[in-house]
């Protein structure tokens, strides 16, 4: 039995030692973690996936951005422990916040990521969305709508306009 829950204070360093165990050396330097300095989590939507135990198995987060002048959510990261892949736990950390982030009235989410995996979700390669560099842009995916979208990925306090 796996419980959903959003993401507590008390989870920060958890969560943190599950990205850095799931994720290489020095994720930190990725472009997408700079469109994050100093911008708040959208707490609603980072969870924490935790066994019948306590365990945590998975953690996912979310950020506020902007595309041109349009808000968005920036998806990542997500996270499942080594122990627990295979188990459906990324599916439901993605398919749950992913709608909560859509009843909460978010028009879009981008990521960077595999489309293979990511498609299932119904993730597509987005055109004319700028991450900042070196992404790759065919690792730039979004759901949502996206009709006339286009821009530079900014930081969620770059004012619009």
């Amino acid at each position: 039995m796996i419980r959903l829950e959003q993401e507590r204070p008390d989870d920060w360093w958890e969560a943190e030692a599950l990205f850095d165990l799931c994720f290489a050396p020095g994720r930190e330097t990725l472009s997408s973690y700079r469109l994050r300095d100093d911008v708040p989590r959208v707490a609603e939507l980072c969870l924490t996936a935790r066994d019948e135990g306590g365990v945590l198995g998975g953690a996912i987060r979310y950020w506020p951005i902007r595309v041109g002048t349009a808000p968005a959510l920036l998806l990542g990261p997500v996270a499942v422990h080594p122990t627990r892949q295979g188990e459906g736990l990324g599916a439901l950390l993605i398919q749950d916040s992913v709608a909560r982030a859509f009843a909460l009235g978010w028009a879009r989410i981008l990521l960077v990521g595999d489309a293979p995996y990511y498609s299932r979700f119904g993730f597509e390669k987005l055109e004319g969305v700028e991450m900042p560099p070196p992404t790759n842009p065919n690792r730039i995916l979004g759901r949502g709508d996206w009709d006339g979208i286009t821009g530079a990925v900014t930081k969620w306090d770059t004012p619009a306009g």
